[in-house]
């Protein structure tokens, strides 16, 4: 298994998919970045699709720091913690930045993205919004996610 190209290809998508269960970005960033790590050193069955696998993969993992966060939330549930402010502060300006990008990403990645993301739809339901295939959708997605990914790390900069 080329574990660069599983990590380029899904790495967008399976932070996104952490990111709808632990609601922070700096926890799906790390997430994400365990689900990574524990599939190189995991065995990849075959008995679903990569994505299945690592979404599998992640979802474990997020569910585990939330209840390992729930357990320190708990010892210091009276104490409010000075990071939350700014945590959330923190958050809001990455989404805001991820959704200025893709305000001013040209069409038909702009739409296939939020589609697909925002949306939730299969790709054969964008194929066929758009009158193209279902591969046609996967491919405009994946090209989108690379732009979007070389955006943020050009602003990063």
């Amino acid at each position: 298994m080329d574990f660069d190209k599983l990590y380029n290809t899904y790495y967008m998508s399976v932070y996104s998919y952490v990111m709808t269960i632990v609601k922070n970005a700096h926890l799906a960033e790390e997430v994400t970045q365990q689900t990574f790590f524990k599939a190189l050193n995991g065995k990849f069955d075959g008995r679903s699709g990569e994505y299945t696998w690592l979404c599998a993969i992640a979802k474990n993992a997020a569910l585990d720091e939330l209840k390992r966060q729930s357990k320190f939330t708990d010892l210091n549930e009276d104490i409010p913690s000075p990071k939350s402010v700014e945590q959330t502060a923190e958050d809001e300006l990455f989404t805001l930045e991820i959704h200025r990008i893709l305000h001013n990403m040209e069409e038909p990645y702009k739409e296939v993205f939020q589609l697909r993301v925002f949306g939730e739809l299969s790709f054969a339901k964008i194929g066929f919004i758009f009158g193209k295939t279902e591969n046609w959708a996967r491919v405009t997605y994946h090209r989108a996610k690379l732009k979007l990914l070389e955006r943020i790390e050009r602003n990063g900069e």
